[in-house]
């Protein structure tokens, strides 16, 4: 049922940012270093790998440079209109074709690179294989400033790899464990709210029974058990 919704969804979503899409292509090739998308090797269900589509925000050969797949906060990679792009999360929206042809859908973990599947468990790498990878989910929402906490004494490959990722892990887990309908359908309604209102802490309130994060990411990530 969700493979309906999601080609429904991302047909209709493609004609409504058509016009946007459009635009976005034209000021990319005219800046920068000219290049429209940026396609990336990225684990998808079963394992398989496929090729994910974002458009351009950073210099070509980023994935080469300093931390790798992983992006910091004011990140020198990113190139001047990305930094928009990024932060209005606009440059995501040409995965509406991962999800049309299959490769993806609208809710589920967040497709990861090779650098970033290989900082998980093994049993939580089993998880995320059993479904597809999402243009938004819990993971997703709950890390949107990703970038943020990526700085000063958090940004470093160490604390992703040691604190970041088991617990992204787990989220994911959870995510896979609980998934149905209702819950599709919610972590959109949620995707929506936090976009309008970023500093929201609605999926605290609206998901119960969420993974608690550690202690080092409770007041970053807006926590309270109270």
């Amino acid at each position: 049922m969700d493979r309906f919704f999601d080609i429904v969804f991302s047909a209709l979503a493609l004609l409504a940012f058509s016009p946007l899409l459009l635009l976005i292509i034209v000021i990319l090739k005219s800046t920068g270093e000219g290049e429209v998308f940026f396609l990336q090797e990225r684990i998808g269900k079963t394992g398989k790998v496929f090729r994910l589509f974002k458009f351009a925000t950073m210099y070509k050969d980023s994935p080469n440079i300093g931390t790798g797949t992983v992006t910091m906060k004011d990140d020198p990679r990113v190139l001047p209109v990305g930094k928009f792009l990024r932060k209005t999360k606009v440059n995501e929206l040409p995965q509406l074709l991962n999800i049309f042809l299959g490769e993806m859908s609208v809710i589920g973990p967040r497709p990861l690179t090779f650098q970033t599947f290989s900082s998980y468990s093994r049993n939580t790498k089993d998880v995320i294989k059993q479904v597809r990878p999402g243009l938004s989910g819990l993971g997703s929402i709950i890390f949107r400033g990703e970038e943020e906490i990526m700085h000063g004494r958090t940004a470093s490959i160490d604390f992703y790899g040691n604190v970041i990722a088991p617990y992204k892990g787990s989220l994911e887990e959870w995510y896979v464990t609980n998934r149905s309908l209702y819950m599709y359908f919610m972590l959109i309604f949620v995707t929506v709210w936090v976009v309008i209102l970023p500093k929201s802490r609605i999926h605290w309130i609206v998901f119960k029974g969420l993974p608690e994060p550690p202690i080092e990411l409770r007041k970053i990530l807006k926590f309270s058990c109270e």
